[in-house]
């Protein structure tokens, strides 16, 4: 039971200091599952988080099932999922009325203009991090750039990306016999 609080604390502590969704979290995933618990190891978050983004659902939600199911079963999923949107249910249920009642002024507006670029810059970080862990050879980085390529200049679900991304991995291994 004590593990099962500690998770609920953990990522309700993940889910109270994410703004702008998943890709933000990403860095207090990494500070908080692998350094400060030891929970997982980066490449595993990197997987569990790369799962959480392609299955239906928030990916912050998604990832701290599979975290919770990892540790404790199917009760550290749900302490986990309970943690991470405990948090932002408060929070919102408290500014909803307060958020429509002043939205229209101007200093407000512009709050919301800063904590965007905000957002973009704590995204560019976790993709920074994301491409160092991820994209370790030859391979890898041709799977990065057809991807990266394709999603600029085709017009296709990225769920086919990932399907093809994981088929080429699956295909690079087998020709190499490195993990791709």
């Amino acid at each position: 039971m004590k593990l099962l609080l500690q998770v609920f604390l953990t990522f309700a502590k993940v889910g109270v200091m994410t703004f702008g969704g998943g890709y933000a979290m990403l860095p207090i995933l990494q500070r908080e599952i692998v350094d400060n618990n030891g929970w997982a190891t980066e490449e595993e978050l990197m997987d569990y988080f790369a799962i959480g983004q392609c299955t239906p659902g928030v990916i912050a939600v998604n990832t701290a099932t599979f975290i919770g199911q990892k540790l404790k079963g199917t009760w550290g999923a749900i302490f986990a999922t309970l943690g991470v949107v405990f948090p932002s249910l408060v929070i919102i249920s408290l500014l909803a009325g307060v958020i429509e009642a002043f939205s229209h002024l101007v200093w407000v507006q512009n709050a919301f203009g800063g904590i965007r670029v905000c957002v973009c810059i704590l995204i560019a970080n976790a993709v920074v991090k994301l491409f160092k862990k991820a994209v370790v050879d030859i391979p890898t980085m041709i799977i990065f750039l057809a991807v990266a390529l394709g999603s600029i200049f085709l017009s296709i679900s990225p769920v086919i990306f990932v399907l093809l991304a994981a088929g080429a991995g699956i295909i690079l291994k087998a020709i190499g016999g490195k993990k791709a």
